[in-house]
């Protein structure tokens, strides 16, 4: 009988390795972007400005609590002019020694109205070897794997400036036939070209004679491995293209000595829009993961109560022009 995955746990301490989100690379990048990176103790947020108004709003993504200096945090956020930092998704799995850590939170915050970041992942253990994480996959996952295998797909590494090119393309094409919100062409070439100087990003591309069918831009971090962007082709689904590239990328995250894999978004509702690629990462073997949800430092009430007024409304928006 096949597992629900609200009923997949995975059996780890709240010891998490640090987020990419959190490391000083993550933080240049998105200076670049023009939301300055700022570093209290061991713990990083970035700037957004509110428009209209001299204020931001600071977000604190996967953070670690043990690193949180509440008092400083704090400080940081007023002198930065800062209504709320949002504490987006901490590095807290839901239900695994989580307790003791929300209680911080709910001490000195109040809940977000909305996450950013998924608040589920899918984590899956890099050490076995190649032989062994094929017999963990589920049998369609494998079979879809070798088909694609017999039938010519390749997979290349093109971490350069053409790679980047085709992810774009295709992240764009499946934007386009999905019906969701991507970043501009100019984040992933910053993002790139931050990160490729300290080797911490990596494309690959599945062809066939010659032609680019999909491609994934993966990052890695103190041993971790990150599936965030991906794209792909109508032409020749078929022939598995995106099973033997993210086999592939698996081999390539146990080359780069990583230990896990975060496949960096998923959802455990069946309903969801999500729920086919959370099926097509879960034919992986990980396991479907929830870390607790998101909470507000506010230091500015007034603004911070009509600032969510303003954000939700725009989310309304956003999500009936998807469904045009």
């Amino acid at each position: 009988m096949e597992e629900k995955p609200d009923e997949l746990q995975f059996k780890v301490s709240n010891q998490l390795p640090t987020h990419i989100t959190q490391s000083p690379g993550w933080g240049e990048f998105k200076t670049k972007m023009g939301t300055p990176a700022v570093r209290c103790d061991g713990v990083q947020l970035t700037l957004h400005k509110i428009p209209l108004i001299p204020y931001h709003i600071g977000y604190c993504p996967k953070v670690d609590p043990e690193k949180i200096n509440w008092e400083g945090i704090k400080t940081a956020g007023k002198e930065n002019r800062c209504v709320a930092i949002r504490f987006d998704c901490p590095n807290v799995i839901k239900r695994v020694v989580s307790e003791e850590m929300e209680k911080a939170f709910q001490k000195h915050c109040v809940k977000s109205p909305r996450n950013t970041f998924a608040k589920h992942t899918i984590f899956l253990d890099l050490t076995p070897d190649e032989e062994t994480l094929l017999a963990q996959m589920k049998p369609k996952t494998r079979y879809n794997i070798r088909y694609a295998m017999r039938n010519k797909i390749t997979v290349e590494e093109q971490t350069n400036k053409e790679g980047l090119k085709i992810f774009l393309a295709l992240q764009r094409e499946t934007a386009k036939r999905q019906k969701f919100l991507i970043h501009p062409d100019n984040y992933f070439r910053t993002l790139f070209e931050t990160l490729k100087t300290r080797k911490m990003v990596h494309i690959l591309v599945a062809k066939h004679n010659a032609q680019n069918l999909a491609a994934y831009v993966l990052l890695n971090y103190q041993g971790v491995l990150y599936y965030p962007y991906g794209g792909s082709s109508i032409e020749k689904r078929n022939l598995f293209p995106s099973n033997l590239l993210m086999w592939e990328a698996l081999r390539l995250g146990k080359e780069l000595g990583c230990t896990l894999m975060d496949m960096w978004g998923a959802t455990d509702d069946k309903n969801d829009p999500w729920w086919g690629f959370t099926r097509f990462k879960l034919g992986y073997g990980g396991k479907l993961v929830e870390f607790i949800g998101s909470y507000d430092l506010v230091t500015n009430r007034p603004i911070y109560i009509t600032f969510n007024l303003a954000y939700g409304g725009f989310w309304k928006i956003v999500n009936l022009l998807r469904n045009l």
